[in-house]
């Protein structure tokens, strides 16, 4: 299982949000990249990146610090936010992003998102309001349930999918066990856990299941609650 720090940009810094809510972002860092460096040192393979003013734009609106965060670490990254269209797709795996991840298109538009899948290398990020996936940078809720839309992608070729409980997001109320695995039985494809992490007990629990690919860390490490070196060591 792999663990995935997590640097979500709003306005060039690195902040964690709670429950999705921009303003409630808590600035961890004015230099994000330093963040990817630091991550790297401990132990880490893979970085997952949030524009979060991307999300609510639909277009990037941090490619600056993405750019440095991608100059200054070897790390694989992930990245979301904002990303409606293969031009932009294209841009960022030029940029050397390792993959891109398709949130708010998945819903409204799947057809494309499989047919990116088939081409380029793409995760779909659901995430979820009460069992309900949300979109447009979590601010609507659609009435489509989020195993629906995570069965949808099976066999499509979409190397991932990455679930939030955005009710537990930035809450360090623990993860949704139950959700996660709700995603991962219902598409078949590896599923990354996100949302409302707070110990190393609760990678312990995802590992154990035998169901879950990666978990993303986010508020637990920047409040000092995890030690990623140990959890590193873990998986």
């Amino acid at each position: 299982m792999e663990i995935l720090p997590a640097i979500d940009l709003k306005d060039g810094k690195a902040v964690r949000l709670t429950k999705g809510l921009m303003d409630s972002a808590k600035i961890y860092s004015d230099e994000p990249w330093q963040l990817a460096k630091t991550f790297e040192d401990m132990g880490s393979k893979w970085l997952h990146i949030v524009d979060l003013n991307g999300a609510f734009a639909g277009e990037p609106k941090n490619l600056e610090q993405i750019e440095k965060i991608r100059e200054n670490t070897s790390l694989k990254i992930e990245l979301g936010g904002g990303i409606r269209d293969e031009d932009t797709i294209k841009r960022y795996l030029e940029l050397g992003i390792d993959r891109l991840i398709l949130g708010s298109i998945a819903v409204k538009n799947p057809d494309f998102v499989k047919e990116m899948a088939a081409k380029y290398p793409i995760a779909v990020g659901i995430d979820a309001i009460d069992g309900y996936v949300a979109v447009e940078g979590w601010a609507e809720v659609s009435e489509m349930k989020a195993t629906e839309l995570a069965k949808a992608f099976a066999d499509c070729g979409v190397e991932a999918i990455i679930c939030t409980d955005v009710g537990r997001d930035g809450t360090l109320s623990g993860i949704n066990v139950d959700f996660t695995i709700s995603i991962a039985e219902a598409s078949g494809i590896d599923t990354i856990a996100s949302g409302g992490l707070k110990s190393i007990n609760d990678i312990l629990v995802l590992k154990n299941t035998g169901k879950v690919a990666g978990v993303i860390v986010g508020k637990a490490f920047y409040e000092g609650l995890i030690d990623l070196r140990e959890a590193f060591k873990l998986v």
